[in-house]
């Protein structure tokens, strides 16, 4: 790894590792970012700009940034879905969320496997 990748590695484990944080214990880094606790939906919103902020990590560690957002996309349509299955959640954007979302998930695969596939030819 060369002296100029450091700043932007260490960048994507501070971004990632925020990201786990606000989506595993929203409420806190809440606290400790805001001064007051988050409640209702702002518990979600957190949760997503968390995974946002683990897809922003993974984009950002070398690699193809195609990872990041495949990561982001899958986790979030995998959440959303989730809270409408568990939680009740009814927002009208929920399920178009979780099925542009899911194709957007496929598209980005099939662009990694092309991707990979004309790397290997």
């Amino acid at each position: 790894m060369g002296t100029r990748n450091k700043p932007l590695v260490f960048a994507a484990i501070a971004e990632a590792a925020t990201g786990v944080a606000m989506f595993v214990v929203p409420s806190i880094v809440g606290r400790l970012l805001l001064g007051d606790e988050l409640a209702g939906a702002a518990l979600t919103v957190a949760r997503v700009a968390g995974i946002a902020l683990i897809g922003l990590g993974i984009a950002c560690w070398p690699g193809p940034p195609l990872v990041g957002m495949l990561t982001y996309s899958v986790l979030v349509a995998l959440y959303l879905a989730y809270l409408g299955f568990t939680d009740g959640a009814t927002g009208v954007l929920l399920w178009p969320a979780v099925v542009v979302h899911l194709i957007l998930s496929g598209l980005l695969i099939y662009s990694l496997m092309t991707r990979r596939h004309e790397l290997n030819s």
